[in-house]
């Protein structure tokens, strides 16, 4: 399980999932279930950054009994199932004695709902385009998931027609639908960092027999990619990177910003060339004190 922060990065025109945090999942355990730890890292790292309001995105997988309670400053949007059971908002109380429901009529199915709902035109930036969708909004109650907290349906169809392409539901009642659309597409990057991972840093290729060592090596291997796009993204870029790489692979001509690859290997030559280097710039190295005694000895005939 790898939980990642999504960034805007000026020197790239896509969302950057930077790796933080990894969990093992384990059989036969409480951590077998994703859902499981992906509640509690999202937890973790709400804890981590007190004040700040953090909004989980992820896919339909994502979604279950464990999001009931998700604190005030947690968020969670993911994918609604075809099959989800959805409910109206709770009615007001009549004054009767007994308890209040808790949740209104069900509602219908997706299906139906997207043949009943009154769809707006949105502009939605995604996946490296911007183009115009029809969206529709239904606040409503998903109580089996999220329990009494009021959620958002966003139901999008990309093409003309009476179904529709996908449906999101969200916890972030602040948030508009183009806001959801685009956070939703942006999860997509997490998938870019994963695949790099395995290809680029290599993680998940070392043979480790022990049950420690696999518990540590992909989480390190996680770490040195934050690492290596944290610093390039810093102190490592120079628009000068992007004019080299097309003058060593000159196949690239539609090339327009650096990748992970790129970075990773900018970071490798700033670690090698740091190796050769004085490890005080102030004292002069062996050479120049060398050279600094042949010219003083040359220099003594003159003096005398």
């Amino acid at each position: 399980m790898i939980l990642g922060i999504v960034v805007r990065l000026w020197f790239m025109s896509r969302p950057v999932a930077v790796p933080v945090m990894a969990k093992l999942v384990i059989k036969g355990s409480s951590s077998k279930s994703r859902l499981w730890l992906a509640r509690r890292m999202a937890g973790r790292l709400a804890a981590a950054l007190p004040g700040r309001q953090v909004r989980v995105v992820a896919d339909s997988a994502y979604a279950g009994g464990e999001l009931k309670g998700l604190p005030a400053g947690i968020s969670w949007t993911t994918r609604l199932r075809k099959d989800a059971a959805l409910h109206g908002l709770p009615p007001a109380r009549t004054g009767r004695p007994g308890r209040p429901r808790v949740k209104g009529d069900r509602l219908p199915s997706l299906a139906g709902l997207a043949a009943a709902a009154e769809f707006s035109q949105v502009t939605v930036t995604r996946y490296g385009r911007t183009e115009t969708v029809a969206a529709a909004v239904v606040t409503c109650l998903w109580y089996s998931v999220f329990g009494s907290r009021p959620v958002t349906v966003v139901i999008v169809r990309d093409k003309p027609g009476s179904g529709f392409g996908i449906a999101l539901v969200t916890t972030d009642r602040e948030a508009t639908a183009e806001q959801v659309i685009e956070r939703y597409a942006a999860r997509w990057s997490i998938e870019i960092a994963i695949e790099d991972a395995k290809q680029i840093i290599g993680t998940g290729q070392a043979r480790n027999r022990t049950a420690r060592a696999v518990e540590r090596t992909v989480p390190f291997q996680i770490a040195c990619q934050a690492a290596a796009v944290t610093w390039y993204a810093t102190a490592g870029h120079d628009p000068a990177d992007l004019h080299e790489r097309r003058a060593l692979a000159p196949w690239y001509a539609g090339k327009a910003e650096p990748a992970t690859a790129d970075m990773a290997a900018k970071l490798r030559r700033v670690i090698i060339a740091a190796r050769f280097r004085a490890t005080r710039p102030d004292q002069p190295t062996p050479q120049e004190i060398a050279v600094i005694r042949l010219a003083w000895e040359d220099a003594e005939p003159l003096a005398a």
